[in-house]
């Protein structure tokens, strides 16, 4: 993320505030604004309507909004567009530096279902081969961390490749085209460039680090509505729960959201991680080693202390 964008994120910091100022003012919460992605817990809750069956009684309605990715979707809660949604583990660390209103609400540890692909007939055969290369991937994103670190287990920089930055619609067609060499991203579109673009896993995330996805919240709804955040949390968590059992209909209610293909879906619930929990300290260690590492590459602009936004139900 460049400077100007921090600079713009600012901007819509304080527009941010002022709506969140407004909000507050009207009472009481009417709507809920979930974004999400092609992959997740939030999309087994839509297809669900859990969240829709647990506030009909309480007069609040759901509304759904797709992202492509986690950059966007930080920056439409940091305006308050939405209030809820799930991201990966760079996302909030960039949003976090251009001091965006957003907080941690819980979070989930991801062990399988991310990772950087190569043709099956590319000559790149481990991770020192990524020299000079071009990786495409979105900036921003967790699939950035995954290449970061990526590089630094085989000794490499990030000045070692050309990094080619592209939503995941964008970079499949360029990963099967060959206009990019490496593409690092997560399923489903991982799953879609092992099974459709002819993708060989050239190194999976966890066998670099320990990655996480979040569960994020606009900090004045979180603030201003900490009883209707908690429900929130609590519903995706048992849906959470229900998923981790349930990997076949979890997969079909995939498909018939996103589009993506049952046998795709299919990949990617049967190796995913559904379970949800509170934001721990481990969590917040490790996540603030992304932030360090990014602050040290020059990736944000200063140093951030994650636990700064850490999200605590006061009523807890």
């Amino acid at each position: 993320m460049q400077r100007r964008d921090f600079l713009k994120l600012s901007v819509r910091t304080a527009a941010a505030a002022a709506f969140a100022s407004r909000a507050n003012a009207q009472g009481a919460v009417k709507e809920i604004r979930i974004g999400y992605q092609k992959t997740g817990v939030l999309v087994i809750t839509r297809q669900r309507a859990a969240l829709e069956k647990h506030f009909a009684p309480q007069g609040i309605e759901v509304k759904w909004v797709e992202f492509s990715s986690g950059p966007p979707m930080m920056e439409a809660m940091n305006v308050s567009s939405i209030d809820y949604g799930a991201v990966g583990d760079s996302p909030p660390v960039f949003a976090q530096a251009a001091g965006a209103a957003i907080v941690y609400a819980a979070g989930q540890p991801i062990t399988n279902g991310q990772g950087i692909l190569v043709s099956e007939d590319s000559p790149i055969r481990s991770i020192a081969d990524l020299k000079g290369k071009r990786v495409g991937f979105t900036k921003g994103s967790s699939a950035h961390n995954v290449v970061v670190q990526t590089l630094e287990k085989a000794g490499l920089t990030y000045a070692d490749i050309t990094p080619v930055y592209l939503t995941p619609p964008d970079a499949g067609p360029a990963f099967a085209s060959g206009s990019i060499e490496a593409w690092a991203i997560w399923d489903p579109y991982f799953a879609i460039g092992e099974t459709r673009q002819n993708g060989r896993i050239l190194i999976n995330a966890r066998e670099v680090t320990r990655t996480n996805s979040f569960y994020i919240a606009n900090r004045a709804f979180a603030k201003n509505h900490g009883a209707i955040l908690q429900q929130i949390v609590n519903v995706t968590s048992a849906t959470g729960q229900w998923a981790e059992q349930h990997r076949d209909e979890v997969a079909k209610s995939l498909a018939a959201i996103t589009g993506v293909p049952l046998d795709i879906q299919t990949v990617a619930a049967d190796r995913a991680k559904f379970v949800i929990g509170p934001i721990t300290d481990d969590i917040v260690a490790t996540q603030q080693g992304v932030a360090d590492r990014f602050f040290k590459l020059g990736l944000i602009p200063k140093p951030i202390v994650i636990r700064d936004i850490v999200w605590r139900n006061p009523a807890a």
